[in-house]
């Protein structure tokens, strides 16, 4: 007998099992719309683009788990286990359907070679399943939930994997083939009958109760957390594409604040609370958590976009509790650090999903915590949200003979732009002194732009007031243009990033505004090329531990972390130490995201006085950082932890300033 597979050995009534066939796929059908028009019903996109880069990136993230394996390599192997079996599941019962419906072809050696790999997946997929319910339930991950509703839908995938291996073992009982070796696991389930006649009635209810659970899953997968089987693919391709293609409305409607990728990002959440392990904020005991925040967000959109499968999982009456008010207290919890998006094997963005809803609020002048309303009020009348009069912006340079714009020619050199904090609160003022300092030892050409200088808009971003960084950077590009600005450096990551990566994706939205054709750098790039030049030369020993804070928006957001390093290591009689978490692992400070013009956060201990912590653990004597904001937070940090006997937090200039020999003027 030549080897092969008849599709209904021993069904009756195959009518049935093809109704049962037609209504799983209408149901699944039905709720894969809603879902995708629930997407299209997003804030609009102003261009989507093929991307051969991150097609190939998705598929190694996708088919190979390469975020899912990073710093888990336990939830990558399950993970890998689980998708590749349920993958050639799938495959295999295609090709059973095309066997018996187009072309014969599973008969002799292809059908044993079909045997034993359909047993592999199988087992590939009971394996994965048995280990993740192990690290859930038993081990206890502690950023894994332990709801009874995260067993359903393994469960479900073990019972239909489990189902399976009956069905193929009481068949093999019932015809006794002699190729049973090819299919191992189901001779060994065979076993289990004691006859052919036992096995033969069996076979009938198994081969019905593994065809309802199938299809059952099949119309359930839109409905359940099956569903970012198709949401995270989306999402990984779409977080990598150009943000301009996602930019919510200027303007936006009320309960619609979303755009398209935000609403694919909240769909792809599998509640696997890395976000959670990683977020500064929920860390430090206060009141947020990106994974609760999501779920809010997608409770509350359900209702707001009315999908059908939002009405199954949630129902209106389910939302208010999670989504009212309480969603608009947690989005200003965010510092906007990146860390989410990093450690998200979706690759879902949490910060784009807050700031749209910001932008809600904003627009909508409610739920705003009043010392943000009075700084965006601040940035509004007085150019900087520190509420200091715009005149005072140059007060910094007073005893030094720094240049600025003044006249009607345009001058030569580089451009200083020292930003709001910079140049407005006393001790980020230090950072300006000690920089322009070192600019003057090493000879080199530059000029200010003075008390004329505009705040480039980043708190605005920050916080969802659209139209308000849109003023600001064309207050900003618009100086550059008439004085032929065209290579800046600055003192702040924020303003940095503001200038690298806002404002031409904000101006690529807008086919009236041309993206001003200048360079922009960091001060810690600029340095390290001047060390490199010779130009600035360590005459002083420091000998002491000196670690360095990454800022987020230096680091994750620019991936500039070796300069800073590479400067500090080059300091005579320093010991470098690093903290527990650094470069791309690196905390937050607590300052970003608007927070620093917020009233304080309950919570157990501050965000920076966890990184001071962490300073203090590594040995360190000097922390030394490269943002004002980082600046100010870390140094309170250590004069509330009572650590100013043995910690010292400098900007990195302060600390080059004093390698070098000199002190500020």
């Amino acid at each position: 007998m030549i080897p092969q597979r008849e599709l209904f050995w021993n069904i009756q009534g195959v009518w049935i099992f093809y109704l049962l066939v037609s209504v799983s796929i209408l149901i699944f059908a039905a709720g894969m719309l809603a879902r995708v028009l629930s997407w299209a019903r997003g804030g609009r996109g102003l261009k989507y683009s093929f991307s051969l880069n991150c097609l190939s990136d998705l598929l190694l993230d996708v088919f190979l788990g390469r975020r899912i394996f990073r710093n888990d390599p336990g939830a990558g192997t399950s993970h890998l286990l689980v998708l590749w079996g349920f993958l050639g599941l799938f495959a295999g019962t295609s090709m059973l359907m095309v066997d018996h419906y187009l072309y014969h072809c599973l008969t002799g050696l292809s059908y044993l070679l079909f045997s034993f790999l359909m047993e592999l997946f199988g087992l590939m997929l009971i394996s994965g399943l048995c280990w993740g319910l192990v690290r859930r339930f038993i081990f206890k991950i502690g950023r894994l939930e332990k709801r009874w509703a995260d067993l359903v839908v393994p469960l479900w995938l073990l019972v239909a994997a489990l189902s399976g291996f009956l069905l193929e073992g009481s068949r093999m009982a019932a015809q006794e083939p002699a190729w049973g070796g090819w299919s191992s696991a189901g001779l060994l389930t065979s076993y289990l009958w004691g006859g052919h006649d036992a096995a033969l009635s069996s076979y009938r209810i198994i081969w019905w109760a593994h065809a309802l659970v199938s299809l059952g899953l099949i119309a359930a997968l839109p409905f359940t957390k099956l569903f970012h089987m198709l949401a995270s693919p989306t999402a990984l391709y779409m977080s990598a594409l150009p943000e301009e293609a996602f930019l919510p409305e200027q303007t936006v409607k009320a309960g619609q604040a979303l755009s398209k990728r935000a609403l694919v990002f909240l769909d792809a959440c599998t509640r696997c609370g890395r976000c959670t392990e990683v977020c500064p904020s929920a860390a430090s005991g206060e009141d947020f958590s990106p994974r609760r925040f999501l779920l809010s967000a997608r409770k509350r959109e359900a209702v707001n976009y009315g999908t059908l499968p939002a009405a199954f999982l949630f129902g209106k009456r389910d939302v208010p509790a999670e989504s009212g008010e309480s969603i608009y207290n947690r989005i200003w919890n965010c510092t906007t650090c990146g860390a989410c998006a990093d450690a998200c094997p979706a690759g879902i963005s949490t910060i784009e999903v807050i700031n749209c809803i910001r932008s809600e609020a904003i627009e909508d002048g409610t739920d705003v915590p009043q010392l943000l309303a009075k700084t965006l009020e601040s940035l509004t009348k007085h150019d900087n949200p520190w509420g200091a009069h715009r005149k005072k912006r140059f007060e910094w340079s007073q005893g030094l003979s720094v240049p600025s714009i003044s006249g009607a020619n345009p001058p030569d050199g580089l451009c200083y732009f020292a930003g709001c904090t910079t140049s407005f609160d006393t001790r980020a003022q230090m950072i300006a002194r000690s920089f322009v300092s070192i600019l003057d030892q090493a000879g080199v050409n530059f000029f200010c732009i003075g008390k004329d200088e505009p705040c480039c808009g980043d708190i605005a971003r920050r916080v969802g007031e659209e139209g308000l960084f849109q003023f600001q950077m064309e207050n900003c590009v618009e100086l550059f243009e008439r004085w032929d600005i065209r290579d800046l450096v600055t003192s702040s990551p924020h303003c940095f990033n503001s200038f690298k990566n806002d404002y031409p994706l904000y101006m690529s939205r807008d086919d009236s505004q041309k993206a001003g054709s200048f360079r922009v750098r960091h001060y810690t790039q600029l340095l390290k090329e001047l060390l490199e030049q010779g130009k600035i030369r360590f005459e002083r020993s420091i000998p002491s531990r000196v670690t360095f804070h990454d800022p987020c928006y230096l680091g994750r957001y620019n991936n500039l972390f070796d300069a800073p390093r590479e400067i500090i290591s080059a300091i005579p009689g320093v010991e470098m130490v690093e903290m527990e978490h650094y470069g791309a692992d690196s905390l937050c400070c607590g300052g970003g995201g608007g927070r620093m013009w917020q009233e304080d956060m309950t919570c157990k201990v501050t965000i920076s006085e966890r990184r001071i912590a962490e300073a203090d653990a590594a040995g360190a004597q000097m922390v030394i950082t490269a943002c004002p904001l980082c600046l100010i937070t870390l140094e309170d940090a250590v004069k509330t932890a009572g650590l100013e006997q043995t910690l010292r937090v400098l900007d990195l200039n302060e600390l080059i300033l004093l390698a070098m020999g000199k002190r500020e003027k």
